[in-house]
């Protein structure tokens, strides 16, 4: 019974209490808030796209619980921007409470709705202010957003508002998917510099076309999205050497949508580029290729006389699956880096034709567990059934590179032994992480000493890079890759990634050694 009277007394006590509290006793805001930042500057957008969500904090240092008559943006309805506070989304608050020496959060996004606000320019500042109360309480904080014009690639709509989804020709035979995209138009297959090129869904290079992108173009991709060169139909991306190797701004750039610093460095931002099999003649030259799923997927044709791909002076980088895959395919690379693949930064799979000359094809992941090496080379695929079905690896050669890693060993030599189909590979004068110290990779395949397979290679010696971590894979004084490049390799790619001269002293991979700023 005493512990009910106990209780009944408590309660007592706190209602009392609670009655005699004047924390809800609001007084008129007097002009002396304070803000965790005088203007926000919102990212770089492109026109009709969202932005992040940025947060401002308003703090109330007095010891009074105060009330702001009003907040609002200063262009009132006809902003850009929107407001979240207390956790309505408006664009003019009355009566908004902040409890004594209390803050509270102003969340803030824009979309430059060009249907609204024409943009007569390649870039816009678009600025407005929060205003907080007024008359002489009046405070203000900056918004400013720098708005950049686009040509925008989308897939078509029915008058469902059902998205149109590709029919793709793979072997000679027609598959539905349920990809979201469309073919491009004869208008649009050519990429320029004048602006950049925004794509929802999948463009594909229609049969017997060619897209031609040009040096110093910029293409962002959406989720989900990406280029496919179909049957018949080639790529030839024409970027050129940067005086600015900040700017780049003659590479092409392929990277996703969203520019805010945050997303710099996001992997699997988008989909891939795609050769189908059937598409000929395709080359990539001086690009940045980053933050996709697949950098480059490349299908088919392994017996072509000129290669499917020819793929030179390109930087490929934070690749959720693979930098680039190839099944059953013919590449060939000079000059080409790789880093930064959830997978492997290249995976010659089903076999094909390979063939990597002075490149630096490396992989230091650390957003998760990776299961496969920097290079990896098979020749089989196996169904949902668990059967497996061969190919020949007809060649796969890669001469004065570096294949290096935060892994080890970073080469896997993945075959199915069958009389009915190759494997030949050759690794020629190359740096390589390749330790074995549990004797888990035996057979032919990993017999260093066979010359017939590897020459000439330097393990598990030191490359010394500049900064793995940000892709700056330049070699430095003290790289065991100086000066042990073979000059029969070298003047076949005789200017490195960075437009060096390398035929006096060739070193290993895309660079030449530099010495590193203090």
């Amino acid at each position: 019974m005493k512990r009910y009277i106990y209780f009944i007394i408590s309660l007592g006590f706190l209602l009392l209490w609670s009655s005699c509290r004047k924390d809800f006793e609001f007084v008129p805001s007097t002009g002396s808030l304070e803000f965790s930042k005088d203007t926000v500057y919102l990212d770089t957008v492109f026109k009709n796209i969202g932005s992040s969500t940025y947060n401002l904090k308003v703090y109330n240092r007095s010891n009074n619980d105060i009330s702001i008559p009003t907040v609002r943006l200063a262009s009132g309805e006809t902003s850009n921007y929107r407001l979240s506070v207390d956790g309505i989304a408006g664009k003019t608050f009355e009566n908004i409470e902040i409890l004594a020496n209390d803050s509270l959060f102003v969340f803030i996004e824009t979309t430059f709705d060009t249907n609204i606000t024409p943009l007569n320019q390649l870039q816009f500042l678009d600025t407005d202010a929060i205003e907080f109360d007024s008359g002489s309480n009046l405070q203000k904080v900056e918004l400013v957003t720098l708005v950049q014009d686009a040509i925008f690639i989308y897939p078509d709509r029915d008058s469902n508002k059902v998205v149109e989804t590709l029919t793709l020709n793979i072997g000679g035979e027609l598959v539905e998917t349920n990809l979201q995209g469309r073919e491009l138009q004869p208008s649009e297959l050519t990429f320029t510099n004048e602006k950049p090129y925004v794509i929802y869904g999948f463009a594909m290079v229609p049969d017997g076309e060619t897209l031609t992108i040009e040096a110093g173009s910029r293409v962002h991709f959406h989720d989900n999205s990406g280029i496919i060169v179909s049957n018949g139909a080639s790529l030839n991306i024409n970027g050129g050497f940067s005086n600015d190797q900040e700017l780049l701004e003659n590479e092409v750039i392929f990277e996703g949508d969203r520019l805010e610093p945050n997303f710099s460095e996001v992997p699997g931002q988008w989909g891939t580029i795609w050769f189908l099999d059937g598409s000929i003649n395709n080359s990539i030259n001086y690009a940045t290729i980053k933050n996709a799923t697949v950098g480059v997927l490349c299908d088919g044709n392994p017996n072509e006389v000129t290669n499917k791909l020819n793929i030179t002076n390109t930087q490929i980088y934070n690749s959720s699956a693979f930098g680039i895959l190839g099944r059953n395919t013919s590449i060939s690379g000079e000059n080409v880096v790789i880093n930064n693949a959830g997978q492997s930064s290249f995976a010659g799979t089903i076999g094909g034709k390979y063939n990597f000359t002075h490149s630096t094809i490396v992989n230091y992941w650390n957003n998760g567990f990776r299961q496969l090496p920097s290079v990896l080379l098979n020749n089989f695929i196996v169904d949902e059934e668990n059967v497996a079905t061969l190919a020949d690896l007809s060649e796969a050669n890669f001469n004065n590179c570096i294949i290096y890693g935060n892994d080890n060993p970073e080469i896997l030599l993945e075959e199915i032994e069958d009389d009915a189909v190759s494997f030949n590979f050759k690794f020629t004068n190359c740096l390589i992480r390749f330790q074995d110290s549990n004797n888990n990779f035996t057979g032919p395949n990993y017999d260093l000493s066979d010359t017939n397979r590897f020459e000439g290679n330097i393990f598990n010696q030191d490359p010394n890079f500049l900064d793995t971590d940000k892709d700056k894979l330049l070699i430095g004084d003290d790289s065991a890759a100086n000066n042990q490049g073979l000059l029969i390799f070298a003047t076949q790619v005789p200017f490195d990634i960075l437009n060096e001269n390398r035929t006096s002293s060739p070193d290993l991979g895309a660079y030449q050694h530099i010495t590193f700023p203090e």
